[in-house]
């Protein structure tokens, strides 16, 4: 259990809290969807009874459900580990990260990369037992949530990297579930992409003299606290538009509104506890708001998807 623990903690698996709320509302928006597709209702008119329809529909999401599930697990694990495994002189260097397991030796940097490895076979083995485009586009997917780890030798745009690979969860779990692409997913993605990359500036903060020293690239690095927080203010606007647009988009109703102004509500605490010159309340913003915002917009927009 200990071993376990300790990869957990590698992973940072407390930080799903972040993609997998948008990736549940990717598949069920994928659901909404698929119920008005003519092949859908051609096959149900195959099955004898309403009953029956309903069993077949729901056992095969549900299956898909655990299946993207895993992919999130997976990608996310190899994403993360990965990093460990590439930043691990980096974090040994900075009192902020040297108490993580590599830099402390609980985990060698050997077994990080194998397990990075192997989440990267399972994710692509599980996208392979969802559908033909997820499986064709995992790699994709992978060059983008591994590749974020380099980034940070070479642009302050690291921030907008990281969140286009979490932007990933929406779409991808649309795409499990419908085979197709379409624009309200892809305006979750675009609410993800600007949300992540404005909050990884306020927690990149507090390493700003660090990387400079160290010669890494990132916003507070480029610009400066005060600077920084203005670019976070603005993506954070970004991504409160795309959450408003996509409402308008989709039809939405109230509960939708509900959980959007709670997103939005979260956005603007955030930006009101954490201060150049005052960065104490950091973790609250990035964890604690970010968190509630995730988790409680999915259930509104659920929700508002399900309920008459």
């Amino acid at each position: 259990m200990s071993k376990v623990k300790n990869y957990l903690s590698l992973i940072k698996f407390s930080h799903t809290i972040f993609a997998m709320p948008f990736a549940l509302i990717g598949f069920f928006v994928g659901i909404a969807s698929l119920k008005r597709i003519p092949w859908v209702k051609i096959v149900s008119s195959m099955i004898e009874t309403p009953l029956q329809k309903t069993k077949v529909f729901l056992t095969h999401h549900y299956y898909i459900l655990i299946l993207v599930l895993f992919c999130m697990v997976f990608a996310r694990s190899a994403a993360m580990a990965f990093n460990r495994y590439l930043d691990r002189q980096f974090d040994a260097k900075n009192p902020r990260t040297a108490v993580r397991e590599i830099p402390k030796r609980i985990i060698t940097p050997k077994n990080a990369l194998i397990f990075t490895i192997v989440s990267c076979i399972l994710f692509v083995v599980t996208c392979f037992f969802i559908n033909r485009i997820c499986f064709y586009l995992s790699p994709v997917a992978l060059a983008v949530v591994l590749g974020y780890s380099y980034t940070k030798r070479f642009t302050p745009l690291c921030h907008l990297i990281l969140g286009l690979g979490l932007s990933l969860a929406p779409i991808g779990a649309y795409l499990a579930v419908t085979g197709a692409f379409a624009f309200l997913p892809i305006l979750f993605s675009l609410a993800v992409l600007f949300w992540v990359s404005g909050f990884d500036i306020i927690y990149a903060l507090q390493d700003e003299e660090f990387d400079k020293e160290n010669k890494l690239y990132s916003i507070p690095a480029s610009l400066g606290k005060v600077k920084a927080l203005r670019v976070s203010e603005f993506l954070h606007l970004l991504s409160a538009s795309a959450i408003v647009l996509a409402g308008y988009y989709g039809n939405f109703r109230w509960l939708y509104w509900i959980g959007a102004a709670i997103f939005i509500g979260m956005l603007i605490y955030q930006h009101s506890i954490v201060k150049p010159n005052d960065l104490k309340r950091v973790n609250v913003a990035f964890m604690t708001a970010n968190g509630i915002a995730s988790v409680v917009f999915a259930i509104f927009v659920i929700a508002d998807l399900f309920i008459n």
